[in-house]
């Protein structure tokens, strides 16, 4: 295993959508491990092959309940809403509210090339629909929703 490179926005292999993968290689196996390392080292809880500069359907995840490796995820169900701060490991420092569904569940492959199904609500959820997100070439910052201005500050002393 080895931790490979985050991309960083605005790195254009992050807005190019993902070839679906044909066969699980020994390749394959590599870089999903090697995500795994990379998305833990940079504590993050979910990085997508786009992310490390591979343009394969791959995800990984990890909220806190092990990892889960997802080869070709496909949404079966999407419902409910959620509202919440968002990040992302290739936008540094950056955070936004978005609106994701509070339960999804999800078809896709394991790396053995097993059909697994997969469901998730609240972070799990947020997750699976941001990292999927990912694989269309779509990021969290074209979902956030609008931010309410700031009121300037009154220096003190002065009236506005």
């Amino acid at each position: 295993m080895a931790k490979r490179n985050i991309r960083v926005y605005p790195d254009a292999t992050l807005r190019k959508v993902c070839r679906p993968v044909k066969d699980i290689t020994a390749n394959v196996v590599t870089l999903i491990d090697d995500m795994a390392e990379t998305m833990y080292a940079a504590n993050g809880v979910g990085l997508a092959a786009p992310q490390v500069g591979v343009l394969k359907r791959i995800v990984v995840i990890d909220v806190g309940e092990g990892p889960v490796e997802l080869i070709n995820p496909v949404f079966i169900e999407k419902n409910g809403s959620q509202i919440g701060d968002e990040g992302c490991l290739s936008l540094p420092g950056e955070s936004a509210l978005v609106d994701r569904p509070s339960y999804a569940k999800v078809k896709a492959l394991n790396k053995k090339g097993e059909e697994i199904i997969v469901e998730g609500n609240d972070l799990m959820a947020r997750a699976l629909c941001h990292e999927i997100d990912h694989l269309d070439g779509v990021l969290y910052i074209d979902k956030a929703l609008p931010q309410p201005e700031a009121e300037p500050e009154k220096e003190e002393g002065k009236e506005a």
